[in-house]
C-alpha cells in the first residue's frame, strides 16, 4: 500500500484490505520484491508491470471470452481493477485458504466501494455468500487448498467453472510455498483439465547462489520455509518444471529484464519518487525474481 500512496502506480482498492505500514519499506524493496512475509500484499512496480502485462494480453487475444482463475489470490485486487478498465473476463475466480478468504469477504461485504462493483457485474439469481465463499455471477472466491487439485476443482465447479473456456490461471508467490510434488501436481492438473489455457508463475529464481541462500536464511529466522525453493534453481528450471507438467510453451525472465524493458518515461517517473543509493542490491533482488508463462492450445487461438 506505501508504494501505491507514494505513486509508483494507481490502485484505489487497495486501501480496503490492506492498512498503511507504520515502516516504510526502503526503495529498492518497493522496486523489486522480498516476499519475506506470505500473505502480506506488496506487489511492486515491475511485479505489477509484469504480470499485467501477460493478463491483459490473454484478455485482448480471447476477447474476454474466457475465465480468470488467481491462486493464493490473498487480498489482491485484480477483479476490480478490471472492471474499472471494461476488462472483465466471462468469469473472475479467486481461491485461497478459508481463513483468508472469510476475511476478504468480511472486507468485500464490509466496503460499499468493494461489493458495488461485484453488485453491478452480477446479473440472474440472488448473489450466495457465506463466511468461505462468495460466488456472483462474474467473480468467485472460494476457500480451498490448492495441495489438492481434485477437491479444488470440485470447488470451482461448483462456481460455475468452465472446463472448455480459455482458462489464466495466476500463481504468485504461491507455488514456491508447496513441495515439488505438490505444486507439480497442480501445474498437471491445470495443464490437462483445460483444452486452452495460460498460466503465469511469479515467483523467486537463482536461489542457489550466496544471495539467494541469504534469502532464503532470512525467512526461516522468520519461521518460513520455502518448501518447492529447489525449483527455483533457474530460469531453465522454472522452465522445465512448466513443460514437463504437460505445458506446450514456457518462458522464464527474471525482473531485472522486465524493468529494463519499461518505456524510458516511465523509469525515470519512478526513479524519480525516491532516492535509489543501493542499485546493485535493487539489480540483485531483481535479478532472483521472474516471471514464469506458459500456455496449451488445442484451437489455435
Amino acid at each position: 500500500r506505501f508504494a501505491v500512496s507514494v505513486g509508483y502506480w494507481k490502485d484505489p482498492y487497495i486501501q480496503y484490505f490492506v492498512r498503511q505500514a507504520k515502516e516504510r519499506k526502503a526503495p529498492e524493496i518497493n522496486r523489486g520484491e522480498l516476499g519475506w512475509e506470505r500473505g502480506h500484499l506488496t506487489c511492486y512496480y515491475a511485479r505489477v508491470h509484469g504480470v499485467s502485462h501477460l493478463i491483459k494480453a490473454f484478455l485482448e487475444r480471447t476477447e474476454c471470452n474466457c475465465q480468470i482463475v488467481n491462486l493464493g489470490a490473498g487480498m489482491d485486487t485484480l477483479f476490480w481493477r478490471l472492471k474499472d478498465e471494461n476488462l472483465l473476463p466471462r468469469k473472475y475466480f479467486e481461491v485461497d485458504f478459508p481463513m483468508i478468504v472469510a476475511r476478504k469477504i468480511h472486507n468485500i461485504k464490509s466496503k460499499p466501494p468493494l461489493s458495488k462493483p461485484i453488485m453491478e457485474s452480477h446479473s440472474g439469481d440472488s448473489l450466495l455468500i457465506d463466511s468461505h465463499s462468495l460466488d456472483s455471477s462474474r467473480y468467485s472466491i472460494v476457500g480451498a487448498d490448492l495441495r489438492f487439485p481434485s477437491d479444488l476443482e470440485e470447488k470451482l465447479k461448483k462456481h460455475s467453472l468452465d472446463m472448455h473456456l480459455p482458462t489464466l490461471l495466476v500463481a504468485e508467490c504461491v507455488l514456491v510455498y508447496m513441495t515439488p510434488q505438490q505444486s507439480a501436481n497442480l501445474l498437471k492438473w491445470a495443464a490437462s483439465a483445460f483444452p486452452v489455457a495460460m498460466v503465469i508463475n511469479y515467483e523467486q529464481v537463482n536461489m542457489r547462489d550466496r544471495f539467494g541462500q541469504i534469502m532464503i536464511e532470512n525467512l526461516q529466522r522468520r519461521q518460513c520455509n520455502l518448501a518447492g525453493v529447489e525449483l527455483c534453481a533457474s530460469l531453465h528450471s522454472q522452465r522445465e518444471r512448466l513443460l514437463v507438467s504437460g505445458w506446450e510453451n514456457a518462458r522464464a525472465i527474471d525482473m531485472m529484464k522486465v524493468y529494463s524493458s519499461l518505456p524510458q518515461a516511465d523509469v525515470k517517473r519512478i526513479e524519480a519518487l525516491e532516492f535509489l543509493d543501493e542499485k546493485e542490491l535493487f539489480e540483485q533482488l531483481m535479478q532472483h525474481y521472474c516471471i514464469c508463462w506458459a500456455s496449451k492450445d488445442s484451437s489455435n487461438l
